[in-house]
């Protein structure tokens, strides 16, 4: 995610401390893991809360975007509640098990994070779990299914992808994500 960063000269910084959380004006909440595991470490440092909490926008990468729904199949975990629904696990016998590759997604509202990106946008998957299609979905994706593939409720947003493995249009979702960040900041 740095190097993504860097290309579009952003200012970041990467902190898991609460208290330089508070200094900044967004979050970009990366995860990669089980979610189980990173539900107890978010609760053992009482960041579940403040993420909970924050009025700052916040952006959701692949897991930290899983982790914005109620709960979810791996480790029958319970995650932040933010957005209503259930991750589940894709169906081995449907597809190879995790969905890694490239994948189009189908915006299902407009939105500035989708600004400029539309169906023939291809944007970088790994993940074994999906998330249900929602009030909250932006854009959804298929493989064995339909799963939201962009989500977005009050200041949080999510995207199942890598943006910061996707060239081009990952760059641009990241750019928009600034331009959120900045129309937030100016207000």
């Amino acid at each position: 995610m740095a190097n993504a960063l860097d290309r579009l000269n952003a200012d970041y910084m990467i902190t898991d401390d609460k208290q330089r959380l508070e200094e900044m004006d967004a979050v970009i909440f990366p995860g990669v893991g089980h979610a189980a595991a990173a539900m107890d470490d978010l609760r053992s440092r009482d960041l579940d809360m403040w993420l909970i909490n924050t009025s700052k926008p916040v952006l959701g990468i692949c897991l930290g975007m899983q982790l914005l729904f109620d709960s979810s199949e791996e480790g029958n975990s319970d995650t932040l509640g933010i957005i209503p629904g259930t991750l589940k696990k894709f169906d081995s016998k449907a597809g190879k098990v995790p969905h890694m590759g490239w994948n189009s997604f189908c915006k299902t509202r407009d939105h500035p994070l989708l600004s400029g990106l539309n169906s023939e946008h291809y944007m970088y998957y790994v993940h074994s779990y999906f998330a249900p299609v929602t009030n909250d979905t932006l854009a959804t994706a298929c493989y064995s299914n339909e799963f939201a593939s962009v989500v977005g409720k009050d200041n949080y947003l999510g995207v199942q992808f890598h943006p910061e493995k996707s060239g081009v249009a990952g760059s641009l979702l990241l750019q928009n994500f600034l331009t959120i960040i900045k129309s937030a900041t100016s207000i």
